[in-house]
């Protein structure tokens, strides 16, 4: 039997909550109210004079434009309203939420002190990237991890994208494995809806995250004003920052040359900007049924907000869920009419069925040499994962469908 089964509880319902995140949340809100312990500042002046302790005030405009510097602020100022006004979090999720805004604005000094002290970093050549399209759930995650697998790709690690800025010494796995673990216990069935470890493959939505992007955000906590300002604004600025950081990440580890993998779901929302920043790419766009796509994105959707509020509400989440993937759906249809590049297409249950057969025909759509040690890399994956913690999501989909 496999590991997770004997140490993760049943998952009662999709808005469960671990009892280690109800623990810690009513000893937090006993600790602010008795005074033992402050209670985190959400306001975006306070937060941010907190973040920037110390730090060059040069910084906050290393590498970027003013366009660049005045996004990031008003980004920073709707996001912390709409988290102190919309998102009823409660004490557990005030807390992460205090970690998640301070982090952003400690990497975004950090790495603007990085880009003026080597400027050259920002000049890093990058191949031609890969690129996996399609909606959350739709089976990007397993693609992504196929083509990366490849010896001739290179990709992100999670200790990389969730640690962008390059620390000495391995810091950056070590505070990964760490913080892995406390998710773990906090939230018992994350890992099973989302499989991560610090070493391993990891899509880069941290890194649009750190330029404010609304989306990791908008899958935590119910800020519908936020959802609404950053999808009708230019993203523009969010993937220059991106592209600054892929940059940096590609000469720290040396493997610019190689084509990167690279998938977030949240691309397809963007899918214009995104090609027009990286005009040689080469996509494969993962399609699935529409509504296996939303229920499972409700699930994780519906698990990351129960840990942080108190007051979810299920038929909430489905209606904003149908919405988002129904404007993905819409813009990435449009972003793709226009593309004349690469691409290949990639059904979630022809991967299932024969997933070398599917891969063998995406690279050669994609005009790619597939060679015999990226399929015994390939083989390896999928080995690996085959009685991996994702397996349990599905039996979870499952009983959520057979209850009342």
């Amino acid at each position: 039997m496999p590991l997770f089964k004997k140490t993760v509880p049943l998952r009662p319902h999709p808005l469960a909550r671990g009892k280690l995140a109800q623990r810690a949340s009513d000893l937090l809100g006993r600790a602010w109210a008795k005074g033992w312990l402050p209670e985190p500042e959400l306001n975006a002046q306070a937060l941010w004079q907190m973040a920037a302790k110390g730090a060059d005030p040069a910084a906050e405009s290393g590498g970027r434009s003013a366009e660049d510097v005045a996004d990031f602020r008003e980004r920073f100022e709707r996001l912390c309203s709409a988290a102190t006004g919309e998102a009823d979090l409660n004490p557990l999720g005030r807390a992460m939420a205090f970690g998640q805004l301070q982090r952003a604005v400690k990497n975004r000094l950090a790495f603007g002190a990085l880009w003026n002290a080597q400027p050259q970093l920002l000049q890093t050549h990058i191949a031609p990237p890969i690129i996996v399209i399609g909606h959350m759930r739709s089976g990007t995650t397993r693609i992504h991890k196929l083509l990366a697998a490849d010896p001739a790709h290179s990709h992100t690690r999670y200790r990389d994208a969730y640690h962008p800025v390059p620390t000495p010494l391995g810091l950056s796995r070590v505070k990964s494995a760490a913080e892995l673990a406390m998710l773990g216990a906090l939230n018992p069935w994350m890992l099973s809806i989302h499989p991560m470890a610090a070493n391993e493959v990891e899509e880069e939505l941290a890194w649009i995250a750190a330029a404010l992007n609304h989306s990791i955000y908008e899958s935590q906590w119910h800020i519908p004003s936020y959802s609404a300002f950053s999808e009708t604004r230019d993203p523009a600025p969010i993937y220059r920052e991106f592209t600054r950081m892929l940059r940096s990440d590609a000469a720290h580890r040396g493997n610019a040359a190689l084509p990167r993998v690279m998938k977030v779901p949240a691309f397809s929302e963007d899918l214009d900007t995104l090609l027009s920043i990286f005009p040689d790419a080469r996509l494969v766009v993962a399609q699935r049924d529409k509504d296996a796509v939303l229920r499972s994105a409700v699930s994780l959707a519906a698990n990351q907000m129960a840990v942080q509020s108190d007051t979810c509400d299920l038929a909430r989440i489905t209606a904003f869920w149908q919405r988002k993937i129904a404007l993905r759906e819409k813009r990435m249809a449009a972003a793709l009419s226009q593309w004349d590049g690469p691409i290949a297409h990639l059904h979630f249950d022809a991967l299932g069925d024969d997933w070398e057969s599917e891969i063998r025909r995406v690279y050669g759509e994609l005009a790619i040499g597939l060679s015999a040690q990226a399929i015994t890399a390939m083989r390896a994956q999928m080995a690996g994962s085959k009685d991996g913690h994702h397996r349990a999501h599905a039996e979870q989909l499952r009983r959520f469908e057979n209850q009342p």
